[in-house]
Protein backbone atom coordinates (compact mmCIF):
# COMPACT_ATOMS: atom_id res chain seq x y z
CA UNK A 1 0.00 0.00 0.00
CA UNK A 2 1.11 3.41 -1.09
CA UNK A 3 2.36 5.41 1.88
CA UNK A 4 3.16 8.73 0.05
CA UNK A 5 2.45 10.21 -3.60
CA UNK A 6 5.63 9.52 -4.67
CA UNK A 7 5.02 5.71 -4.17
CA UNK A 8 2.29 6.01 -7.44
CA UNK A 9 5.53 6.81 -9.96
CA UNK A 10 3.36 10.20 -10.70
CA UNK A 11 5.87 12.86 -12.78
CA UNK A 12 7.65 15.38 -10.92
CA UNK A 13 4.67 18.39 -12.26
CA UNK A 14 1.80 16.55 -10.53
CA UNK A 15 3.89 15.69 -7.33
CA UNK A 16 4.97 19.36 -7.16
CA UNK A 17 1.40 20.30 -7.39
CA UNK A 18 0.14 18.21 -5.23
CA UNK A 19 2.97 19.52 -2.78
CA UNK A 20 1.49 22.59 -3.12
CA UNK A 21 -1.93 22.13 -2.12
CA UNK A 22 -0.11 20.41 1.43
CA UNK A 23 -1.39 16.77 0.85
CA UNK A 24 1.00 14.11 1.95
CA UNK A 25 -0.35 11.12 2.65
CA UNK A 26 -2.81 9.40 -0.22
CA UNK A 27 -6.57 8.43 1.45
CA UNK A 28 -7.79 4.64 1.24
CA UNK A 29 -9.71 5.47 -2.15
CA UNK A 30 -6.16 7.26 -3.52
CA UNK A 31 -4.20 4.13 -2.15
CA UNK A 32 -6.66 1.56 -3.73
CA UNK A 33 -7.77 3.28 -6.90
CA UNK A 34 -4.65 5.25 -8.35
CA UNK A 35 -2.49 2.16 -9.54
CA UNK A 36 -5.33 -0.06 -11.02
CA UNK A 37 -6.37 3.60 -13.17
CA UNK A 38 -2.54 4.15 -14.10
CA UNK A 39 -2.72 0.56 -15.78
CA UNK A 40 -5.44 1.23 -17.28
CA UNK A 41 -7.98 -0.94 -15.77
CA UNK A 42 -12.43 -0.03 -15.70
CA UNK A 43 -12.97 0.84 -11.79
CA UNK A 44 -16.13 1.17 -10.53
CA UNK A 45 -15.41 3.04 -6.98
CA UNK A 46 -18.00 3.51 -3.82
CA UNK A 47 -16.37 5.63 -1.73
CA UNK A 48 -18.45 8.46 0.77
CA UNK A 49 -18.37 12.35 0.02
CA UNK A 50 -15.13 13.91 1.50
CA UNK A 51 -12.62 10.71 0.91
CA UNK A 52 -10.44 12.42 -1.85
CA UNK A 53 -12.52 10.17 -4.53
CA UNK A 54 -11.92 13.07 -6.92
CA UNK A 55 -8.03 13.18 -6.97
CA UNK A 56 -8.09 9.16 -6.73
CA UNK A 57 -9.22 9.46 -10.68
CA UNK A 58 -7.67 12.77 -11.82
CA UNK A 59 -4.43 11.89 -10.20
CA UNK A 60 -3.60 9.14 -12.55
CA UNK A 61 -5.42 10.85 -16.06
CA UNK A 62 -3.22 13.26 -15.74
CA UNK A 63 -0.47 11.31 -15.46
CA UNK A 64 -1.59 9.23 -18.73
CA UNK A 65 -2.48 12.46 -20.28
CA UNK A 66 0.86 14.34 -19.87
CA UNK A 67 0.57 17.80 -22.10
CA UNK A 68 -2.17 19.65 -24.08
CA UNK A 69 -2.31 18.02 -27.81
CA UNK A 70 -4.35 18.32 -30.39
CA UNK A 71 -7.71 20.21 -30.52
CA UNK A 72 -10.36 17.77 -29.00
CA UNK A 73 -10.87 16.29 -25.84
CA UNK A 74 -9.37 13.37 -24.41
CA UNK A 75 -11.01 12.79 -21.11
CA UNK A 76 -14.44 13.43 -20.13
CA UNK A 77 -15.89 13.85 -16.78
CA UNK A 78 -19.74 13.65 -16.33
CA UNK A 79 -21.07 15.67 -13.09
CA UNK A 80 -24.68 15.66 -11.86
CA UNK A 81 -24.58 19.44 -10.83
CA UNK A 82 -22.88 22.31 -11.60
CA UNK A 83 -21.21 22.66 -7.94
CA UNK A 84 -19.96 19.10 -8.79
CA UNK A 85 -18.93 19.95 -12.16
CA UNK A 86 -17.45 22.92 -11.29
CA UNK A 87 -15.91 21.73 -8.36
CA UNK A 88 -13.86 18.94 -10.37
CA UNK A 89 -12.57 22.11 -12.44
CA UNK A 90 -11.31 23.18 -9.43
CA UNK A 91 -9.41 19.89 -8.46
CA UNK A 92 -8.03 19.60 -12.17
CA UNK A 93 -6.68 23.25 -12.07
CA UNK A 94 -4.75 22.71 -8.65
CA UNK A 95 -3.38 19.62 -9.76
CA UNK A 96 -2.36 20.19 -13.64
CA UNK A 97 -0.78 23.87 -12.18
CA UNK A 98 2.49 22.84 -13.44
CA UNK A 99 1.59 21.24 -16.98
CA UNK A 100 -0.09 22.50 -20.09
CA UNK A 101 -3.22 20.75 -19.75
CA UNK A 102 -6.41 22.82 -21.23
CA UNK A 103 -10.06 22.18 -19.35
CA UNK A 104 -13.33 23.32 -19.89
CA UNK A 105 -16.37 22.70 -17.86
CA UNK A 106 -19.71 22.96 -18.97
CA UNK A 107 -23.08 23.24 -17.22
CA UNK A 108 -26.57 24.76 -17.41
CA UNK A 109 -27.44 28.13 -16.25
CA UNK A 110 -25.57 30.41 -18.67
CA UNK A 111 -25.01 30.85 -22.17
CA UNK A 112 -23.14 28.41 -23.62
CA UNK A 113 -21.29 31.50 -25.78
CA UNK A 114 -18.34 31.14 -23.28
CA UNK A 115 -18.15 27.87 -23.08
CA UNK A 116 -18.40 27.47 -27.02
CA UNK A 117 -15.21 29.35 -27.78
CA UNK A 118 -13.13 27.58 -24.87
CA UNK A 119 -13.81 24.29 -26.46
CA UNK A 120 -13.10 26.31 -30.29
CA UNK A 121 -9.85 27.47 -28.25
CA UNK A 122 -8.39 23.61 -27.97
CA UNK A 123 -9.32 21.09 -24.83
CA UNK A 124 -7.66 18.05 -23.46
CA UNK A 125 -10.20 17.76 -20.34
CA UNK A 126 -14.07 18.42 -20.54
CA UNK A 127 -16.07 18.65 -17.25
CA UNK A 128 -19.94 18.89 -17.65
CA UNK A 129 -22.86 17.67 -16.91
CA UNK A 130 -25.13 15.24 -19.17
CA UNK A 131 -27.64 17.68 -20.69
CA UNK A 132 -24.96 20.66 -21.62
CA UNK A 133 -22.84 18.01 -22.89
CA UNK A 134 -25.43 16.45 -25.38
CA UNK A 135 -26.94 20.52 -26.34
CA UNK A 136 -23.15 21.31 -27.51
CA UNK A 137 -22.47 17.84 -29.12
CA UNK A 138 -25.77 18.10 -30.52
CA UNK A 139 -24.88 21.36 -32.20
CA UNK A 140 -21.57 20.12 -33.75
CA UNK A 141 -19.61 22.16 -31.04
CA UNK A 142 -17.82 18.80 -29.41
CA UNK A 143 -15.61 16.04 -31.64
CA UNK A 144 -15.95 12.65 -29.19
CA UNK A 145 -13.41 10.48 -31.27
CA UNK A 146 -10.44 11.79 -29.25
CA UNK A 147 -12.00 10.54 -26.19
CA UNK A 148 -9.66 8.15 -24.09
CA UNK A 149 -11.42 8.46 -20.62
CA UNK A 150 -15.01 8.45 -19.35
CA UNK A 151 -15.74 9.33 -16.18
CA UNK A 152 -19.06 9.10 -14.33
CA UNK A 153 -18.91 10.83 -10.88
CA UNK A 154 -21.60 10.49 -8.52
CA UNK A 155 -23.24 8.31 -10.50
CA UNK A 156 -26.16 7.78 -7.76
CA UNK A 157 -27.16 11.58 -8.04
CA UNK A 158 -27.29 11.47 -12.14
CA UNK A 159 -29.34 8.63 -11.14
CA UNK A 160 -31.74 10.22 -8.90
CA UNK A 161 -31.86 13.17 -10.90
CA UNK A 162 -33.14 11.09 -14.19
CA UNK A 163 -30.10 11.58 -16.24
CA UNK A 164 -30.27 7.78 -17.54
CA UNK A 165 -31.75 8.64 -20.27
CA UNK A 166 -28.64 11.36 -21.00
CA UNK A 167 -25.98 9.12 -20.00
CA UNK A 168 -27.16 6.36 -22.56
CA UNK A 169 -27.23 8.74 -25.19
CA UNK A 170 -23.77 9.94 -24.82
CA UNK A 171 -22.50 6.12 -24.54
CA UNK A 172 -23.48 6.16 -28.34
CA UNK A 173 -21.71 8.49 -29.60
CA UNK A 174 -18.05 8.36 -27.57
CA UNK A 175 -15.55 5.32 -28.72
CA UNK A 176 -16.25 2.34 -28.08
CA UNK A 177 -12.28 1.71 -27.26
CA UNK A 178 -11.87 3.87 -24.18
CA UNK A 179 -11.13 3.45 -20.59
CA UNK A 180 -14.21 3.68 -17.72
CA UNK A 181 -14.56 4.82 -14.07
CA UNK A 182 -17.75 5.56 -12.14
CA UNK A 183 -17.36 6.64 -8.51
CA UNK A 184 -20.59 6.79 -6.47
CA UNK A 185 -21.05 6.83 -2.88
CA UNK A 186 -24.24 4.16 -2.77
CA UNK A 187 -24.95 1.56 -4.81
CA UNK A 188 -28.77 1.61 -6.26
CA UNK A 189 -30.22 -0.70 -8.45
CA UNK A 190 -30.24 1.76 -11.41
CA UNK A 191 -26.68 2.45 -10.74
CA UNK A 192 -25.85 -1.27 -11.25
CA UNK A 193 -27.72 -1.22 -14.36
CA UNK A 194 -25.54 1.84 -15.84
CA UNK A 195 -22.36 0.22 -14.57
CA UNK A 196 -23.25 -3.01 -16.22
CA UNK A 197 -23.84 -0.96 -19.39
CA UNK A 198 -20.84 1.26 -18.79
CA UNK A 199 -18.06 -0.74 -17.46
CA UNK A 200 -15.82 -3.76 -18.81
CA UNK A 201 -14.68 -6.18 -16.37
CA UNK A 202 -14.03 -3.32 -13.49
CA UNK A 203 -12.04 -3.57 -10.85
CA UNK A 204 -14.40 -2.74 -7.64
CA UNK A 205 -13.07 -0.45 -4.99
CA UNK A 206 -14.86 0.31 -1.96
CA UNK A 207 -13.60 2.07 1.19
CA UNK A 208 -15.84 2.01 3.21
CA UNK A 209 -19.45 0.04 3.39
CA UNK A 210 -21.90 1.59 1.24
CA UNK A 211 -23.85 4.51 2.02
CA UNK A 212 -21.89 4.79 5.40
CA UNK A 213 -20.92 8.82 6.64
CA UNK A 214 -17.63 9.22 7.48
CA UNK A 215 -16.33 8.00 10.70
CA UNK A 216 -15.01 11.51 11.65
CA UNK A 217 -18.98 12.81 11.53
CA UNK A 218 -20.48 12.79 15.20
CA UNK A 219 -24.73 12.48 14.57
CA UNK A 220 -27.23 13.77 17.02
CA UNK A 221 -31.21 13.59 16.43
CA UNK A 222 -33.30 16.27 18.09
CA UNK A 223 -37.66 15.00 18.25
CA UNK A 224 -39.25 18.27 17.69
CA UNK A 225 -43.32 18.86 17.44
CA UNK A 226 -43.25 21.16 15.00
CA UNK A 227 -41.98 24.02 12.50
CA UNK A 228 -41.97 26.92 15.15
CA UNK A 229 -39.91 24.80 17.66
CA UNK A 230 -37.76 23.84 14.81
CA UNK A 231 -36.69 27.60 14.63
CA UNK A 232 -36.54 28.56 18.11
CA UNK A 233 -33.77 24.87 18.51
CA UNK A 234 -31.89 26.73 15.86
CA UNK A 235 -32.21 29.67 17.15
CA UNK A 236 -30.57 28.42 20.30
CA UNK A 237 -27.78 26.77 19.05
CA UNK A 238 -26.48 29.09 16.87
CA UNK A 239 -26.03 31.46 20.10
CA UNK A 240 -22.69 29.14 20.55
CA UNK A 241 -20.95 31.12 17.45
CA UNK A 242 -17.38 29.52 18.61
CA UNK A 243 -18.67 25.52 18.39
CA UNK A 244 -20.98 26.95 15.51
CA UNK A 245 -18.50 28.65 13.30
CA UNK A 246 -19.39 27.62 9.62
CA UNK A 247 -22.15 25.74 9.09
CA UNK A 248 -24.72 24.43 6.01
CA UNK A 249 -28.32 23.99 6.84
CA UNK A 250 -30.41 21.84 4.87
CA UNK A 251 -34.08 22.54 3.75
CA UNK A 252 -35.72 20.20 1.94
CA UNK A 253 -38.01 22.62 -0.15
CA UNK A 254 -36.87 26.11 -1.91
CA UNK A 255 -39.56 27.83 -0.29
CA UNK A 256 -38.30 26.70 3.37
CA UNK A 257 -34.89 27.71 2.31
CA UNK A 258 -36.02 31.13 1.55
CA UNK A 259 -37.91 31.68 4.69
CA UNK A 260 -34.93 30.45 6.97
CA UNK A 261 -32.34 32.27 5.20
CA UNK A 262 -35.09 35.60 5.97
CA UNK A 263 -35.64 34.64 9.62
CA UNK A 264 -31.45 34.21 9.75
CA UNK A 265 -30.73 37.04 7.85
CA UNK A 266 -33.21 39.76 10.36
CA UNK A 267 -31.09 37.87 13.33
CA UNK A 268 -27.37 38.00 12.15
CA UNK A 269 -27.24 40.41 8.94
CA UNK A 270 -27.37 40.03 5.60
CA UNK A 271 -23.29 39.67 5.66
CA UNK A 272 -23.16 36.50 7.78
CA UNK A 273 -25.75 34.23 5.81
CA UNK A 274 -26.42 33.14 1.96
CA UNK A 275 -29.10 31.12 0.19
CA UNK A 276 -28.44 28.50 -2.48
CA UNK A 277 -31.22 26.83 -4.21
CA UNK A 278 -32.34 26.13 -8.36
CA UNK A 279 -34.44 29.20 -8.37
CA UNK A 280 -31.03 31.43 -7.90
CA UNK A 281 -29.72 32.45 -10.92
CA UNK A 282 -25.87 31.11 -11.50
CA UNK A 283 -23.46 33.67 -10.55
CA UNK A 284 -25.44 34.33 -7.54
CA UNK A 285 -24.94 30.42 -6.44
CA UNK A 286 -21.26 30.54 -7.20
CA UNK A 287 -20.42 34.14 -5.43
CA UNK A 288 -22.55 32.66 -2.59
CA UNK A 289 -20.82 29.61 -2.40
CA UNK A 290 -17.32 31.62 -2.99
CA UNK A 291 -18.06 33.85 -0.04
CA UNK A 292 -19.15 30.89 2.47
CA UNK A 293 -15.27 28.59 1.36
CA UNK A 294 -13.24 32.14 1.81
CA UNK A 295 -15.08 32.30 5.55
CA UNK A 296 -16.96 35.66 4.61
CA UNK A 297 -20.55 33.73 5.46
CA UNK A 298 -20.84 32.08 8.11
CA UNK A 299 -24.31 30.25 7.81
CA UNK A 300 -24.95 28.96 4.07
CA UNK A 301 -29.06 28.14 4.09
CA UNK A 302 -29.61 25.39 0.93
CA UNK A 303 -31.43 22.62 -0.82
CA UNK A 304 -29.97 19.40 -2.34
CA UNK A 305 -28.48 21.02 -4.82
CA UNK A 306 -25.68 21.79 -2.66
CA UNK A 307 -25.57 18.50 -0.66
CA UNK A 308 -23.14 17.28 -3.45
CA UNK A 309 -20.04 18.54 -4.82
CA UNK A 310 -19.33 21.35 -1.88
CA UNK A 311 -15.82 21.08 -1.39
CA UNK A 312 -15.34 23.73 1.67
CA UNK A 313 -13.11 23.09 4.59
CA UNK A 314 -13.67 23.33 8.37
CA UNK A 315 -17.69 23.50 8.13
CA UNK A 316 -18.26 22.63 11.62
CA UNK A 317 -21.67 21.66 11.59
CA UNK A 318 -24.17 20.24 8.97
CA UNK A 319 -27.74 21.24 10.39
CA UNK A 320 -30.52 19.16 8.89
CA UNK A 321 -33.72 21.91 9.35
CA UNK A 322 -36.08 18.83 7.48
CA UNK A 323 -35.19 15.47 7.22
CA UNK A 324 -34.57 14.36 3.59
CA UNK A 325 -37.06 12.63 1.63
CA UNK A 326 -34.55 10.93 -0.58
CA UNK A 327 -32.84 9.17 1.92
CA UNK A 328 -29.58 8.88 0.30
CA UNK A 329 -29.08 12.52 0.09
CA UNK A 330 -28.52 12.65 4.10
CA UNK A 331 -25.13 10.91 3.45
CA UNK A 332 -24.26 13.42 0.98
CA UNK A 333 -25.42 16.38 3.07
CA UNK A 334 -23.53 15.41 6.25
CA UNK A 335 -20.41 14.52 3.99
CA UNK A 336 -19.93 18.03 3.83
CA UNK A 337 -18.42 18.00 7.34
CA UNK A 338 -15.85 16.00 8.81
CA UNK A 339 -13.86 16.31 5.59
CA UNK A 340 -10.09 15.25 5.02
CA UNK A 341 -9.82 13.33 8.55
CA UNK A 342 -11.17 16.50 10.42
CA UNK A 343 -14.09 16.23 12.73
CA UNK A 344 -17.57 17.43 12.29
CA UNK A 345 -21.11 16.92 13.23
CA UNK A 346 -24.36 16.64 11.60
CA UNK A 347 -27.79 17.49 13.74
CA UNK A 348 -31.22 16.67 12.37
CA UNK A 349 -34.23 18.14 13.33
CA UNK A 350 -36.96 15.74 12.93
CA UNK A 351 -41.41 15.78 13.65
CA UNK A 352 -43.41 12.89 13.66
CA UNK A 353 -43.97 13.31 10.30
CA UNK A 354 -40.72 13.22 8.88
CA UNK A 355 -40.34 9.89 11.24
CA UNK A 356 -40.53 7.22 7.81
CA UNK A 357 -37.96 8.55 6.14
CA UNK A 358 -35.73 8.86 9.22
CA UNK A 359 -36.02 5.00 9.92
CA UNK A 360 -35.09 4.21 6.27
CA UNK A 361 -32.27 6.00 6.76
CA UNK A 362 -31.17 4.42 9.80
CA UNK A 363 -31.40 1.30 7.91
CA UNK A 364 -29.59 2.71 4.78
CA UNK A 365 -26.30 3.94 7.22
CA UNK A 366 -26.70 0.46 9.02
CA UNK A 367 -26.52 2.98 12.79
CA UNK A 368 -29.07 4.16 15.38
CA UNK A 369 -28.62 7.97 14.86
CA UNK A 370 -28.35 9.47 18.70
CA UNK A 371 -31.25 10.98 19.95
CA UNK A 372 -31.13 14.13 22.53
CA UNK A 373 -33.65 15.67 24.34
CA UNK A 374 -34.45 19.14 23.67
CA UNK A 375 -32.65 22.06 25.72
CA UNK A 376 -34.92 23.32 29.06
CA UNK A 377 -33.73 26.85 27.76
CA UNK A 378 -35.97 26.40 24.11
CA UNK A 379 -39.54 27.27 23.77
CA UNK A 380 -41.78 24.15 22.71
CA UNK A 381 -44.26 25.78 20.76
CA UNK A 382 -48.14 24.46 20.23
CA UNK A 383 -48.38 22.76 17.06
CA UNK A 384 -51.00 25.25 15.37
CA UNK A 385 -54.19 22.90 13.86
CA UNK A 386 -53.33 23.22 10.41
CA UNK A 387 -49.84 21.58 10.58
CA UNK A 388 -51.04 18.87 13.03
CA UNK A 389 -53.50 18.42 9.98
CA UNK A 390 -50.72 18.17 7.60
CA UNK A 391 -48.58 15.61 9.52
CA UNK A 392 -51.42 13.69 9.94
CA UNK A 393 -52.15 13.45 6.71
CA UNK A 394 -49.28 13.06 5.83
CA UNK A 395 -48.50 10.14 8.04
CA UNK A 396 -51.68 8.20 6.57
CA UNK A 397 -50.08 8.76 2.92
CA UNK A 398 -46.71 7.08 4.80
CA UNK A 399 -48.77 4.09 5.83
CA UNK A 400 -50.44 3.47 2.57
CA UNK A 401 -46.88 3.70 1.07
CA UNK A 402 -46.55 0.34 3.38
CA UNK A 403 -49.64 -1.55 3.19
CA UNK A 404 -52.19 -0.33 0.30
CA UNK A 405 -55.38 -1.89 1.88
CA UNK A 406 -54.88 0.68 4.85
CA UNK A 407 -57.58 3.26 4.55
CA UNK A 408 -56.05 6.15 6.89
CA UNK A 409 -57.74 8.15 9.09
CA UNK A 410 -58.86 11.11 6.56
CA UNK A 411 -60.61 8.33 4.32
CA UNK A 412 -63.00 7.02 7.36
CA UNK A 413 -63.50 10.72 8.25
CA UNK A 414 -64.24 11.79 4.74
CA UNK A 415 -66.82 8.71 4.64
CA UNK A 416 -68.54 9.89 7.64
CA UNK A 417 -68.91 12.81 6.86
CA UNK A 418 -70.11 12.13 3.87
CA UNK A 419 -72.99 10.16 5.07
CA UNK A 420 -74.19 12.71 7.35
CA UNK A 421 -74.07 15.79 5.27
CA UNK A 422 -76.56 14.23 2.78
CA UNK A 423 -79.40 17.12 3.73
CA UNK A 424 -82.90 14.78 5.00
CA UNK A 425 -85.46 15.61 2.71
CA UNK A 426 -87.94 18.17 3.77
CA UNK A 427 -92.02 17.65 4.43
CA UNK A 428 -92.48 19.28 1.72
CA UNK A 429 -90.18 17.54 -0.57
CA UNK A 430 -91.45 14.18 0.62
CA UNK A 431 -95.04 15.41 -0.59
CA UNK A 432 -94.11 16.42 -3.66
CA UNK A 433 -91.92 12.78 -4.39
CA UNK A 434 -95.60 10.92 -3.20
CA UNK A 435 -97.61 12.86 -5.16
CA UNK A 436 -95.21 12.72 -8.44
CA UNK A 437 -95.38 8.86 -8.26
CA UNK A 438 -99.08 8.62 -7.95
CA UNK A 439 -99.23 10.80 -11.08
CA UNK A 440 -96.75 9.00 -12.85
CA UNK A 441 -93.89 11.95 -13.40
Amino acid sequence: MAKSFEDFKLNRQILNAIEDAGYTVPTPIQQKAIVPILSGQDIMGIAQTGTGKTAAYVLPMLMKLKYAQGKDARALILAPTRELAMQIEENIRIFAKYTDLRTVVLYGGLGPRTQITQIEQGVDILVASPGRFLDLYLAGHIVTKSLQFLVMDEADKMMDMGFIGSIHRILEVVPRKRQNLLFSATMSALVEKISGDFLKFPLRVEVAPQATPAHTVSQILYPVPNLKTKLNLLQHLLKDDEAFQRLIIFCKTKTVADNIFHFLERKYGPEQVRVIHANKGQNTRINSIQSFKDGAVRILVATDVAARGLDVADVSHVINFDVPIVIEDYVHRIGRTGRAYKSGEAITFCTEAETYYLKKIEKLIRQSITKTEIPEEVFIEETPYAERQAMAKEIDLQKRKENPDFKGAFHEKKLKNTKSSRPKPSNKTKSFQKNAKRSGR
